[in-house]
């Protein structure tokens, strides 16, 4: 998993996606990973992606995230928009709750949230779990 990770990474930042400095302190095998999910709102799935596209991802990786891979859910019956699902990385928890603090008072971010849903919220439900990397998996983010 972590060479797919690398991979996916490589491939979006070759593609045009958010090129970033890797944070030097970020170890692959004690930094701790995070896999959100988000439910998008009805009718809201595009909007969402487009605001990570445009401004989100550049907003994590300003405020020391690391931006691993992002996937969009193949729809289905329960979720007929699929859901948005990625993984970011962070040298420790500490880090990634001093991040998200940080990320949520940037006036940048606060502006794009309101812009952005100006129609109504673009999620419904955030789920969040935090791993890190089992002794046996290869390399994650190149290393």
């Amino acid at each position: 998993m972590r060479r797919m990770l690398g991979a996916a990474m490589a491939a979006a930042m070759l593609a045009g996606g958010v090129a970033q400095a890797e944070p030097a302190t970020l170890d692959p095998a004690t930094a701790v990973y995070e896999l959100r999910t988000y439910y998008p709102a009805p009718g809201k799935a595009a909007a969402l992606n487009a605001r990570f596209r445009e401004h989100t991802m550049a907003l994590f990786a300003k405020h020391g995230m690391t931006n691993v891979a992002y996937w969009n859910e193949i729809a289905t019956a329960a979720a007929p928009e699929g859901r948005l699902v990625y993984v970011l990385a962070y040298p420790s928890r500490a880090a990634r709750d001093a991040d998200w603090a940080a990320f949520g008072k940037d006036p940048e971010w606060q502006k794009v949230v309101a812009t952005s849903e100006a129609a109504g919220k673009l999620v419904t439900k955030v789920d969040s779990v935090f791993m890190t990397a089992a002794d046996y998996s290869p390399p994650i983010l190149g290393k």
